[in-house]
């Protein structure tokens, strides 16, 4: 099965490698796998966003693809991608990527790698995303598409794209299992060091990385402290004495600069972990640990008062 990854002017070197990388793990581990990267035009060097150079790249009029073989379009600037001068020199590329797509070839988008499919015509009436900075702009230059906000990626006859940098990995992850099953993706995750896989089902934004786009330093501290050590048995107190402050001026600081309390924030951390372990097939006890805690019983009620939803009805 062939991987071919398109290498445009001014790619996003981690769009491009992320997934590139997720399928070179896997061929190490035994998967039928070829790895092709390709040049969208005559030129067989291109220079990427962050000034690395890839050189002696094939033109895609040199690639032979068959039916079943996947294509992977990772984002670029969008001062490049909307550019006269661009669409030009892709407008050949796209016709090919058109026809590809015909033939039976599965078409990949990475970020902004998603206006490039719209460019080439394969996005009308198809459901598809990108990152959540662009995706309003996609649905006006191209409004026959389906476009979804705030998923990490998205499938749809043959067509899948993703929200961009590391979505990137999740997605040929997703690929990987589909295409060579759950063990060998578990295989890949861990040889890759990914620490933990994320579905289509997951938001853009993680609560993860919500809630940090303040100056407090001292809130930065505790939150980084609690997502590390969040299996653990702790409290206000605990948390107060990281950064000198007594637990009740601790509690009003981190109501003022993230905008919840730290009851709420500590309990979404958790069932965001507790989803993602539960679509990797977890046992429900061993999430409760994980998760911080004290038995399956205490994760059953959490997750019934955030989302009304037992385990089972989130991975049955």
């Amino acid at each position: 099965m062939r991987f071919a990854f398109a290498i445009p002017t001014q790619v996003h070197s981690l769009d491009l490698i992320g997934p590139s990388h997720v399928f070179y793990e896997a061929r190490e581990l035994g998967a039928e796998i070829e790895l092709l990267h390709f040049s969208i035009s005559e030129e067989p060097s291109v220079q990427s966003s962050n000034g690395l150079f890839f050189s002696n790249l094939p033109s895609f009029q040199e690639i032979g693809l068959k039916a079943g073989d996947f294509i992977f379009i990772p984002g670029l600037p969008q001062s490049i991608l909307h550019s006269d001068e661009f669409k030009y020199k892709a407008s050949a590329f796209n016709e090919w990527l058109a026809s590809k797509y015909g033939q039976g070839a599965t078409v990949c988008s990475v970020c902004t790698g998603t206006f490039i499919l719209g460019q080439a015509g394969i996005l009308n009436e198809k459901t598809c995303t990108t990152h959540w900075k662009y995706c309003d702009l996609l649905q006006k230059q191209y409004p026959s598409a389906r476009v979804q906000k705030n998923r990490l990626f998205v499938e749809d006859q043959r067509i899948y794209s993703s929200a961009g940098v590391t979505s990137g990995i999740d997605l040929a992850l997703n690929i990987v299992e589909k295409q060579f099953g759950p063990k060998l993706a578990l295989d890949t995750m861990l040889m890759s060091v990914v620490y933990m896989r994320r579905g289509k089902e997951d938001p853009q934004l993680s609560v993860f990385l919500q809630y940090r786009n303040h100056l407090e330093d001292r809130i930065h501290k505790v939150q980084s402290w609690i997502i590390q050590h969040l299996k653990e048995n702790f409290n206000v107190d605990i948390l107060a004495k990281l950064i000198y402050v007594s637990p009740r001026h601790l509690t009003r600081l981190f109501k003022d600069s993230t905008g919840i309390t730290l009851g709420q924030y500590i309990e979404e951390l958790r069932i965001e972990k507790a989803i993602q372990l539960l679509r990797q097939n977890h046992k429900v006890d061993f999430i409760a640990v994980e998760c911080g805690l004290g038995d399956a019983r205490q994760l059953r009620r959490l997750l019934k008062k955030h989302l009304n939803k037992l385990p089972s009805e989130i991975n049955p």
